[in-house]
């Protein structure tokens, strides 16, 4: 356990370096050499942990964004985690405009689509019982939610949406609850014969 631990403060300290140079450069400028002089190892170092930049910033968003909506993915947490996101993403701003323009929409959607699809598949499941949603609309639903989520986030970073983190997972919140209360009424409607 004490290496993995070591690996990971290494890890961080190369990722505390790359940040510093995404605040003020596009990440295609920023060279291995840069970041390694900058946390004083050598590229050895650097390779030993990432096989690139693009997997180190990979890395660095799983830990540190990511992680912020694992632990609250709960039914019960899931707003707390998203407003934590937006939070990392306002204190990380520059950084996280930096990884949108220099790897592009797709690649920084990827990035996050697993992790984010994990959370939103526990949330719509777990309140979607109740309405005796279907294993594929239920699918549907993570995906249609988990892609919305992802829009609605780099929308925002970008100044696209006014809205406030409060007010954007409080309408995430009523559009997935009106849409979960909707299949409930079609089921029943489904049931009776109607």
């Amino acid at each position: 356990m004490p290496n993995r631990m070591a690996g990971d403060a290494t890890k961080q300290l190369l990722c505390e370096s790359l940040k510093k140079k995404m605040a003020v450069k596009p990440l295609d400028k920023i060279s291995i050499r840069e970041i390694t002089e900058d946390c004083g190892l050598n590229r050895q170092t650097f390779y030993y942990h990432f096989e690139d930049i693009y997997d180190q910033v990979k890395w660095m968003y799983e830990q540190e964004a990511v992680s912020l909506l694992r632990e609250h993915e709960s039914i019960l947490f899931w707003q707390e985690g998203l407003l934590l996101l937006f939070a990392y993403l306002e204190k990380n701003r520059a950084v996280c405009l930096c990884a949108l323009r220099s790897m592009g929409h797709d690649h920084v959607r990827h990035l996050f689509y697993d992790d984010v699809r994990d959370v939103m598949k526990n949330l719509v499941f777990s309140l979607g019982e109740q309405a005796h949603i279907p294993q594929e609309y239920g699918e549907f639903l993570t995906h249609y939610f988990t892609l919305s989520l992802s829009a609605l986030v780099e929308s925002w970073l970008l100044g696209e949406i006014k809205q406030t983190p409060e007010e954007l997972v409080r309408f995430m919140e009523v559009g997935i609850n009106d849409q979960l209360r909707g299949a409930t009424t079609r089921a029943a409607q489904e049931k009776h014969g109607s």
